[in-house]
């Protein structure tokens, strides 16, 4: 069984500017999930992605096993980041000389998952035969009780509607936020058509703690936090 671990940093942001290389406890957000791959023990190959000189520099001294010039067609701000994956998929597998048979995407923004969690995504993958499993936790809004759409004509209502009213959060079906931690997909599936959902697509949830996804300043403020205090309770 082959798999090969893909991350996609691009050198823009407008969010939270050069947050791929910005300084988290010691060493670049980017190199987390690098030595994370790697130290799973996992993947027959790691390979970053990006548009940017000095993040491909970045990677291949914090270990990366090969390294992807990213074209200007999948690096703007409105590419699906999913052709960007295939991308380095495909330059990966021609330098490790094989075809994968399971990718595996770890997103640098969301450090906070664990080895574990990397390794029951793949495990839910194989064991289901799905054709792809993303990652998320438990919502804090329902768009069946407290999030809601407003029109063009500014009236604001709820973004679904349940055949029973649903008068409590808890009360509604389960939701869950997409925590874009971990994306694993059967590769020929993915590189005939790549997508994040298809109709046998399965969940792995993950706890509100490993969650963060890193876009604004605050959100980097948390992961600090959020990552200190992991990184205490492992030792």
């Amino acid at each position: 069984m082959t798999r090969i671990c893909t991350i996609c940093a691009r050198g823009g942001s407008k969010g939270l500017p050069r947050k791929n290389l910005r300084p988290l406890l010691g060493k670049p957000l980017l190199a987390w999930t690098i030595e994370q791959a790697t130290a799973s023990g996992l993947f027959d190959l790691i390979a970053v992605s990006s548009d940017s000189d000095e993040i491909l520099s970045v990677a291949r001294r914090y270990g990366a096993g090969h390294t992807v010039k990213r074209p200007d067609e999948f690096s703007g701000d409105t590419a699906a980041k999913v052709f960007a994956i295939r991308h380095c998929l495909l330059d990966a597998e021609a330098a490790l000389g094989r075809l994968s048979d399971i990718v595996v995407d770890l997103d640098v923004t969301s450090p906070l998952r664990t080895q574990g969690d990397i390794a029951a995504a793949i495990r839910l993958l194989e064991d289901s035969g799905a054709p792809n499993v993303i990652t998320g936790a438990p919502a804090r809004r329902s768009p069946y009780f407290n999030l809601v759409e407003v029109g063009l004509d500014g009236v604001a209502q709820l973004s679904k509607r349940h055949t029973n009213l649903v008068t409590r959060r808890q009360d509604g079906p389960a939701c869950f936020d997409m925590n874009a931690a971990i994306y694993v997909w059967q590769r020929d599936t993915f590189v005939e058509r790549p997508e994040v959902f298809y109709d046998d697509t399965r969940f792995f949830e993950m706890p509100s703690a490993r969650s963060i996804d890193v876009d604004t300043e605050v959100d980097f403020e948390l992961l600090e936090i959020l990552m200190r205090r992991q990184l205490e309770e492992s030792t």
